[in-house]
């Protein structure tokens, strides 16, 4: 049986390490509009956005309409990916929402990444 290379266990340990660290997530949900009518009647979308910022402490949240609908974008960490689910979930079921993150850099974060180039 073949061993794995030297190379081989830093990659696995840098992916290991990645998976369980801490990482700062942009987010967009874009809510349907008429769902989001109906949770703004019935009180459930004020309900699903304090259960999202109580979650995960925003560093920053905002409001907007993005393509006729309602947006919101937040900036914060995610201390695991196990974590999407729970925070994903309620925007689907409660407002019929779409749901996209990513990895984000802020401006200390880009001068440490350009450095090491």
């Amino acid at each position: 049986m073949a061993q794995k290379s030297h190379s081989c266990g830093m990659v696995y340990k840098a992916m290991h390490f990645w998976m369980e660290a801490i990482m700062r997530m942009y987010l967009q949900v874009q809510m349907d509009v008429e769902a989001a009518n109906s949770a703004i009647k019935g009180g459930s979308m004020a309900e699903i956005i304090r259960g999202f910022t109580d979650a995960v402490k925003p560093e920053g949240i905002w409001f907007t309409a993005l393509n006729g609908k309602r947006t919101m974008v937040a900036i914060f960490d995610l201390a695991s990916p196990a974590d999407i689910p729970a925070l994903a979930e309620p925007f689907f079921m409660g407002l019929n929402a779409s749901f996209e993150m990513s990895p984000a850099m802020n401006l200390d974060d880009l001068q440490k990444a350009l450095s090491r180039l």
